[in-house]
């Protein structure tokens, strides 16, 4: 797979409520998403910035929202789904893997926010159609076959000065 280069076109993709209870059960500790996306961009072209959040009316949850966006993120909210079981439910996987494969066409790099391992399989997808594939997560919560198919592998807790608030 190529090298980062300066022209590469860049789309980030952050599962939030990924890194939101990686860096909360680790550190007590939210993400810098500035430093975030930064870092995925590394000096290249930033085609698109997605942040896949959840709406579960949270205190503080539309300025975090409005954070994102002057950022630099586009936000995609889903609401929490309560079952009638009293068991909630959220998340972005299917979403986040369909933006994925569609800005396959328009992008030389993916970069992944995220350590859960159900993305490894869209990992081996998107370098097979040619797509550089980077993961940005904490180490100590990351699935070890989504290190393993990606191109690149960011630890978060390496830097935590740099990626916590």
């Amino acid at each position: 797979m190529a090298p980062i280069q300066p022209g590469q076109r860049v789309a980030v993709l952050a599962d939030s409520q990924n890194l939101y209870h990686s860096a909360q059960s680790v550190y007590s500790r939210n993400i810098d998403y500035s430093s975030l996306l930064e870092k995925a961009v590394q000096g290249r072209e930033l085609t698109r910035a997605i942040a896949y959040v959840i709406r579960a009316q949270a205190e503080d949850e539309d300025s975090f929202f409005d954070a994102l966006r002057d950022i630099g993120f586009e936000t995609k909210i889903k609401d929490i789904k309560t079952f009638g079981d009293g068991s909630k439910k959220a998340d972005w996987d299917v979403g986040m893997s369909l933006d994925a494969v569609t800005l396959a066409d328009h992008v030389d790099t993916v970069v992944l926010c995220t350590g859960d391992g159900d993305f490894s399989r869209l990992c081996n997808h998107l370098r097979h159609e040619g797509v550089r594939v980077e993961v940005m997560a904490f180490g100590e919560s990351t699935a070890e076959e989504l290190i393993e198919v990606a191109d690149a592998f960011v630890d978060l807790s390496e830097r935590e000065e740099t990626f916590l608030l």
